[in-house]
């Protein structure tokens, strides 16, 4: 059986195809025409064509998008492709495709990719973090994802940063619309935001880091207040959740200090004498979102 992914992305739209052991049979990326909704729709359809005539098999489809369909009414919402916003891309794909389409926000098939055969395999509950542009989270229980019947399972990001200092309330103004989100502290804008704030110096996540492992003292402390932060917010899920693992992903994810630094500092929020939760490092790195979408299909047995 082929089961193929596609992560489409703002930048790039990414295809892979998995036999039915997890093997890579192929891999292909393409710009995503991220302002023209009826572009991104041929895109996807022209990958998996293109992928089924090279290895003459048809396969499952699975989709990791940014934003979530609506239950109520199957359109996608919360998606920073604004042009996805409002429109019915599930059916869309499966008009174009002429078969059933699994689709799911990118966090959740990060979290399920992990958990099938990633830093969470084995694991009955796997808490899936992204930590990048933005920052979201997806739940796989028993082996099977969790989306809600809302289908907003795993919005971590969108909570507010529990436990807050006097300078972090309200906190920073999110796009949704409320103050002090999670994603305004946690994701790489919201690190080089606080960084500016506390320093006045207009640097990038990925500048800090750096900075920071050459000994810059500011930089230094930025992470120290981000990898508080974190911790905060991870001890809130460890309380509702209990998760065997939670592994991260996204560009943020490749700090290796916070595997260290984050689980010595939950400890004090977490409503246990013991926490015996998992944080890792993803072992599929990058590709993970579209594994995941691969392995929707498989999932629930999606039919072609």
């Amino acid at each position: 059986m082929l089961h193929l992914g596609i992560d489409l992305g703002g930048t790039k739209t990414e295809i892979l195809a998995l036999d039915a052991h997890g093997r890579t049979r192929l891999r292909r990326r393409t710009p995503t025409p991220s302002a023209d909704y009826a572009a991104i729709v041929r895109t996807i359809a022209g990958l998996v064509a293109a992928a089924e005539t090279e290895l003459g098999a048809r396969g499952t489809v699975g989709v990791a998008a940014p934003g979530s369909p609506s239950p109520a009414t199957g359109r996608l919402r919360n998606s920073n492709t604004r042009c996805l916003n409002g429109r019915p891309l599930q059916r869309d794909l499966e008009a174009a495709l002429g078969r059933p389409v699994r689709l799911e926000n990118d966090a959740n098939c990060f979290a399920l990719s992990e958990a099938v055969d990633g830093a969470g395999a084995g694991c009955d509950v796997v808490f899936g973090v992204i930590v990048g542009t933005g920052t979201g989270g997806g739940i796989v229980a028993h082996g099977r994802l969790l989306a809600g019947v809302n289908a907003v399972a795993g919005e971590w990001g969108h909570n507010p940063l529990p436990w807050p200092l006097p300078d972090e309330y309200p906190g920073p103004e999110c796009y949704c619309g409320r103050h002090g989100c999670i994603e305004t502290f946690l994701s790489g804008p919201g690190m080089s935001a606080d960084h500016t704030c506390v320093t006045g110096a207009s640097l990038d996540a990925r500048t800090i880091v750096t900075r920071a492992s050459g000994g810059d003292a500011a930089c230094a402390q930025t992470l120290r207040r981000y990898e508080g932060r974190m911790a905060r917010a991870l001890a809130h899920v460890i309380n509702l959740l209990d998760p065997d693992v939670i592994v991260l992903g996204g560009g943020l994810s490749n700090v290796a200090r916070w595997y260290e630094t984050v689980p010595r500092r939950w400890g004090a929020f977490v409503f246990s004498d013991r926490v015996d939760t998992a944080l890792r490092p993803p072992r599929h790195g990058d590709s993970s979102g579209v594994r995941g979408a691969a392995w929707l299909g498989a999932e629930r047995g999606t039919g072609t």
